[in-house]
């Protein structure tokens, strides 16, 4: 008699009873392939796993496909993998960085010695197809650290085998495809035949690795102009370069050998030497008629403390900066609009009391003083401490917001008075040549540590409302990323290593019945591989003092 356990499907509310040691893939065929499009992977008692993995006790299942952020996730690793193994296949001395996402793609830089032409894209594309047409298996391996370094070594995967053997772990996984092997942190999907949507074109001077979107998982993202994003990245890129800090395993060798002050230093004067150049270009276009700058950015990004930065720069310019944050022109929280779902959407536009914003707004352009809001994110009502805003003759109005950038904001003021910023955490260091580090989770990191500190929120509040941040961010911000004069990198070299000793008992409160624990367990997964930098060797005016504390602004 064949032992059977007891499935919940989470995706269709319904109970099955399926043989003991059955794997995911076998239990979706059994709750009857409740999904509209193919499963990339699921949640087994609230936490990610692929779909070769075998149940062998009741458990709660809720499979996930790419309209799911953990389903893409696991859809762009897979095809990463046979983007990787194609390269090899065509260009078998070449090395490959897959470096960050951009332009609603992922970019790429192929090393062989000479430029990547054309014919050779192809080839690397019709590959790409073969192997997919012959649906090989992902066969994922678990063994002891140290024979993974050994092997990716004789492999000459010289950048994982640093990585894993820095981050100190007993065991690692990794992943054979047909002989091919790769290290990725998170699941892949059982075989290549699963990956049916993908292109690569030209990309500056690599390849831009295109990907379905959670919108429509049947088509490629349609490429989308960044090509002041790509140039702040490729800064960020050459100055690590410079350190020789490519990936995760330079730094956390940096640290073991004791040059943190030195790599805090030298991040924080780069991040100085931006904003003075930004102070610098708006002092010039002062004499032109410039007297509004406009710094946006998407949540958590630093938004704040670099306008306090710049401010302080503003002044050696002999420039009197006033500050406005549009988070203290909020809507009180019942007046707040609210989305599809019925939840209060603070990412829209419409969040902000935008008759009060621009009476205080008008009211200051003409000399007159105004008193300031301050919006209490505890009580989700406007009040009032007495602070007094007016401009002198030599005054720059500072106003700073996710909305910043959006035209409807000050659409009665000229264009010609106006200097736009957009900042962003734009994480250019990666865990090793083939796995970059999303810029959303380095924001979604610190979101989580300033909620829980300076807001009351838990882990499990912050996770569960990200996704609709994400949503506001799409809607509401990145659309006017480009129409900046400039753009801030606000992500710091080492930052990932600070922040782990504050995520870590944080992420360690969500609870397993919890929904939010596959994303907790996710970020606390990765945070492994950092060496642990303590927060008091940072300087008090560092942009991560937002969101720790211990700085010496105001906030």
């Amino acid at each position: 008699m064949v032992e059977t356990i007891t499935i919940c499907c989470k995706n269709n509310g319904k109970y099955k009873d399926v043989p003991m040691g059955s794997s995911l893939l076998e239990i979706y065929e059994a709750v009857g392939r409740p999904l509209q499009y193919m499963p990339m992977n699921a949640l087994v008692n609230n936490k990610t796993q692929g779909l070769t993995y075998r149940c062998w006790q009741s458990k709660d299942v809720e499979f996930l496909d790419c309209t799911s952020q953990s389903g893409l996730r696991a859809y762009v690793r897979s095809l990463c993998h046979i983007f990787a193994r194609a390269v090899n296949d065509i260009l078998p001395s070449a090395t490959m960085n897959l470096e960050h996402s951009v332009s609603k793609g992922y970019y790429c830089v192929i090393h062989d010695g000479k430029s990547l032409d054309h014919p050779t894209i192809e080839k690397i594309k019709e590959r790409m197809k073969e192997i997919v047409d012959a649906d090989i298996p992902f066969v994922h391996k678990n063994i002891r650290t140290e024979e993974a370094i050994v092997l990716f070594r004789d492999r000459g995967m010289e950048d994982k085998a640093r990585l894993i053997e820095s981050a100190g772990m007993a065991y690692t996984s990794y992943y054979d495809l047909d002989g091919y092997i790769d290290f990725f942190y998170g699941c892949l999907t059982p075989s290549t035949g699963f990956i049916k949507v993908f292109d690569i074109v030209p990309y500056y001077e690599g390849v831009l690795l295109r990907v379905p979107g959670k919108n429509n998982p049947l088509e490629v993202e349609p490429v989308v102009p960044q090509g002041k994003m790509f140039e702040v990245f490729k800064e960020h890129l050459t100055l690590q370069r410079t350190l020789e800090m490519d990936n995760v395993s330079d730094l956390n060798e940096a640290i073991q050998m004791g040059y943190t002050s030195e790599i805090i230093m030298v991040s924080e004067a780069m991040q100085e030497k931006q904003i003075a150049k930004i102070a610098e270009q708006i002092a010039n276009r002062f004499a032109n008629g410039v007297r509004i700058v406009l710094i946006s950015g998407p949540s958590s990004s630093g938004k704040t403390t670099f306008a306090k930065r710049l401010g302080i720069q503003l002044i050696t310019h002999l420039l009197h900066p006033v500050s406005i944050s549009l988070d203290d022109y909020f809507l009180n929280r019942v007046d707040t609009p609210k989305d599809e779902n019925g939840d209060y959407d603070f990412e829209s536009l419409y969040a902000i009391d935008l008759p009060y914003f621009n009476n205080d707004l008008n009211k200051l352009l003409n000399k007159e003083e105004i008193e300031l809001p301050t919006y209490s994110f505890t009580t989700g009502t406007r009040i009032f401490k007495g602070h007094k805003l007016k401009l002198r003759e030599k005054s720059v109005l500072i106003i700073e917001g996710i909305h910043a950038l959006n035209p409807e904001l000050t659409s009665h003021i000229n264009d010609k008075y106006k200097y736009k910023v957009y900042v962003s955490a734009l994480t250019s260091i990666s865990l090793d040549n083939h796995n970059w580090i999303p810029t959303t989770d380095n924001r979604l990191l610190r979101r989580i540590i300033r909620d829980h500190q300076f807001r009351g929120y838990s882990a499990k509040d912050t996770i569960s409302r990200w996704p609709s941040v994400r949503k506001g961010e799409d809607k509401w911000i990145f659309p006017y990323q480009e129409t900046a004069d400039v753009m801030f990198n606000s992500a710091l070299l080492y930052e990932l290593a600070v922040l782990r000793r504050f995520a870590e008992p944080i992420l360690r409160e969500v609870r397993e019945f919890d929904k939010e624990n596959a994303e907790a367990y996710r970020l606390m997964r990765f945070l492994k591989y950092f060496n642990t930098i303590p927060a008091e060797e940072l300087p008090g005016t560092s942009l991560l003092r937002e969101f720790l504390g211990g700085g010496k602004f105001r906030y």
